[in-house]
């Protein structure tokens, strides 16, 4: 339980400050040295290219990467997004919603939120050993976003503009420092890891502090960004992408999981971290297409609010399914 109140009131307090801080200046009662946008840009540089990456680096140094089976991690990750979108394309069928809707319902099928509530709940469930998986698994997650979720979303779009093509959107990609800290830190966790280097042991107070700061600065940038509004009208996509995401996506993910010796190496961690991060809801990236190709953003926002809502029941039977493996 003490694991479990942690994460849940990391996420909330997090995304309700961000969410109290955007009311608060929007109404006028409190004055910012820069605005919203900048405020949330600030924070998700701080967390990303200075906290997680340090804890990253830290969390695979003592990681068992001998296994070869491990180098099927990420494309689990790959197919479990890619799987998810699948899905949503078929919910929209079902749904029969107008192409502007259904631009926007498969990112919300495909994109999930692995890098900061994924990776806060696989610390506080499985410690320091279940977190240094989380880049692994998600080392793709990038790359098929622009490459193919973003192209598949703007097909869906009443926009006709060239702009954003998808070879610019990857020669940015290969640019973006964001990308480029991260792989940096896994590449350097891995090569100290096989340097049989001892970690200093303050590596380890570091990371218990890191690891929900950093997690916690990108919910408030979360929160300062978070709308509300036409949830009620998207009810029936809310609760076909909930169905995709906590059940058919995981359940597909952990089969694969298991069907290749994940549940017998490590005491099942690698099992575990699959059963959380394919379980995760929309991520907010999800928000992106049809923000800027003129897709269904309420659709978009009201299924990201939704799934994050739901787990509050999520997290409890993710908790327990992992204790008994």
């Amino acid at each position: 339980m003490g694991k479990l109140t942690l994460s849940l009131g990391i996420i909330v307090v997090g995304l309700s400050l961000g969410y109290a801080i955007q009311r608060l200046s929007g109404a006028g009662l409190l004055r910012l040295p820069l605005s919203l946008e900048n405020l949330r840009k600030q924070l998700q540089k701080t967390a990303l290219l200075f906290v997680l990456p340090v804890t990253v680096v830290g969390a695979i140094w003592i990681v068992d990467l001998q296994s070869l089976s491990i180098v099927a991690l990420p494309f689990i990750g790959v197919g479990a997004i890619t799987l998810g979108g699948i899905l949503a394309m078929g919910a929209a069928g079902v749904l029969r919603l107008e192409p502007h809707k259904t631009g926007a319902l498969i990112p919300c099928g495909a994109f999930t939120n692995i890098g900061s509530i994924g990776a806060l709940i696989c610390y506080a469930y499985l410690g320091e050993k279940g977190f240094a998986l989380v880049p692994i698994y998600k080392l793709f997650e990038e790359l098929t976003y622009y490459s193919v979720g973003f192209p598949i979303a703007k097909y869906f779009s009443t926009m006709n503009t060239n702009q954003d093509t998808s070879g610019a959107r990857l020669k940015a990609l290969v640019k973006d420092p964001f990308i480029l800290v991260a792989v940096s830190s896994v590449l350097l966790g891995g090569l100290l890891n096989l340097s049989d280097l001892p970690r200093p042991e303050r590596f380890g107070i570091i990371n218990a502090v890191f690891i929900p700061l950093g997690t916690g600065l990108l919910l408030v940038s979360i929160g300062l960004a978070m709308r509300f509004k036409n949830l009620h009208h998207h009810l029936k996509a809310c609760a076909l992408v909930s169905l995709i995401k906590f059940a058919i996506v995981p359940c597909c993910a952990t089969a694969i999981a298991w069907s290749i010796g994940y549940g017998r190496m490590d005491n099942g961690l690698p099992l575990k971290v699959v059963m959380i991060l394919s379980s995760m809801p929309v991520a907010f990236n999800a928000l992106i297409p049809p923000s800027i190709y003129d897709l269904d953003l309420d659709l978009a926002n009201a299924c990201w609010f939704f799934t994050t809502s739901a787990l509050i029941v999520v997290l409890p039977v993710l908790l327990m399914l992992i204790g008994m493996v």
